[in-house]
């Protein structure tokens, strides 16, 4: 995922794969005590996803505050 698609979304969208995210980064933490990780570089992955996605929302929600 990159920041032009995580621009396209909405707001609802948003919330939505930041959930679906943080689900999978638990799942991968935890998969990566138990037992081998089969692509490591996901859990950086998936992290910089969600910031990407808590940065939109943030820039999103500034605007409104200075109204």
């Amino acid at each position: 995922m990159n920041a032009a698609e995580v621009h396209k979304m909405s707001t609802e969208e948003l919330q939505e794969e930041e959930q679906r995210l943080r689900r999978q980064s638990y799942d991968l933490r935890t998969q990566a005590v138990t037992e081998k990780l089969d692509n490591p570089r996901l859990v950086r992955q998936v992290r910089r996803d969600i910031a990407r996605i808590l940065t939109e929302r943030r820039q999103r929600q500034l605007p409104q505050q200075q109204s």
